[in-house]
């Protein structure tokens, strides 16, 4: 079986790690080292870069550790195994192979990866589902995403429609913005706070950095009522998807329509050319269960479920590579 170098990332790997990203099959800006370390002081990275005996960098992988266990990743929305377009699937079970041997023969003995759901792949990139079900893995969590495919004769329900309606007859302002504040602290952080005790996961200073890193990738749209915030998304847009990764409004929601009027404008022009349009996960509990009231707005719009599942590789099964080819 063809042996791999493994190289934990170090700083001087910084061009090459991003050069990749840029040119994977299977990757999105998170995974460039700038987003990776906008919080580096809550992880010890251990990324991992994975270079041929000609010294050609082959795959990466986004990673933090804790005593014992990898994750790929906790910091990060997903992880996993990162591939460029020309590599066979036989060079990626060696790769496997390698990284599993390596990982074990320095202490590290159990392996959890977030998979990258589908949408992103630019090319068919399920290989590591096939090779978790070799390697034994354990399925340890899995949520389900609400997704529209914009390329499909998708519909609005009645609902949602009467929300729009309201919106309109409201005349209620869309405006896309490069401050996050107003959202941040007059919506956002006092709604997580009230209703579910939390806070964003990216501070106002945080979510700030990263617009200043990816200013085409991260952006912040917001509805105003008479030139008062009233509702807003965040977006995490990539080459075929626009995520939402915050969606929040005041207590007036229902009434204006709010957020259905600032998601038909998303939907229908914003992100029209892109492929799919991620309301992201609505599950609570570890991926145990599905709040049912999210999950009915969602599908409001024609979005469908899609799913992303968290394995948990040994890593001293490695061998049980060793015969997966005939």
């Amino acid at each position: 079986m063809k042996k791999y170098h493994i190289q934990i990332y170090k700083a001087e790997f910084y061009s090459t790690w991003n050069n990749f990203v840029a040119h994977a099959k299977n990757a999105t800006f998170l995974f460039h080292r700038d987003f990776m370390e906008y919080h580096q002081d809550r992880f010890e990275d251990y990324s991992l870069l994975i270079f041929d005996e000609k010294n050609h960098l082959k795959a990466i992988l986004p990673a933090t550790k804790v005593e014992n266990t990898l994750y790929s990743h906790q910091g990060l929305t997903y992880g996993g195994l990162v591939l460029n377009q020309k590599t066979r699937f036989q060079e990626v079970i060696e790769i496997v192979h390698s990284v599993l041997k390596f990982l074990n023969e320095n202490g590290v003995s159990s392996l959890q990866m977030k998979q990258l759901p589908t949408i992103y792949h630019e090319s068919p990139s399920d290989e590591m589902e096939y090779l978790s079900f070799i390697l034994n893995a354990k399925l340890i969590r899995r949520d389900s995403l609400s997704v529209i495919n914009l390329e499909t004769d998708f519909e609005f329900s009645s609902s949602r429609a009467e929300g729009i309606k309201r919106g309109n007859d409201f005349g209620l302002e869309f405006r896309e913005e490069q401050d996050f504040t107003s959202f941040w602290n007059q919506i956002l952080i006092p709604n997580l706070a009230h209703k579910h005790q939390a806070k964003p996961v990216h501070s106002l200073e945080e979510i700030m950095l990263l617009k200043s890193k990816f200013p085409n990738n991260i952006r912040q749209f917001n509805i105003y009522k008479e030139g008062e915030i009233i509702a807003g998304t965040t977006v995490f847009e990539s080459d075929f998807v626009a995520h939402l990764q915050y969606i929040s409004a005041d207590e007036s929601k229902n009434t204006t329509g709010s957020l259905d009027f600032l998601h038909n404008r998303l939907i229908t022009y914003t992100f029209r050319n892109k492929k799919y349009f991620d309301f992201g996960i609505s599950n609570e509990n570890q991926g145990q269960n599905i709040n049912q009231g999210l999950l009915f707005w969602k599908e409001g719009f024609g979005a469908r479920t899609i799913v992303q599942n968290f394995y948990e590789i040994e890593t001293k099964n490695y061998p049980l590579l060793e015969n997966v080819l005939l």
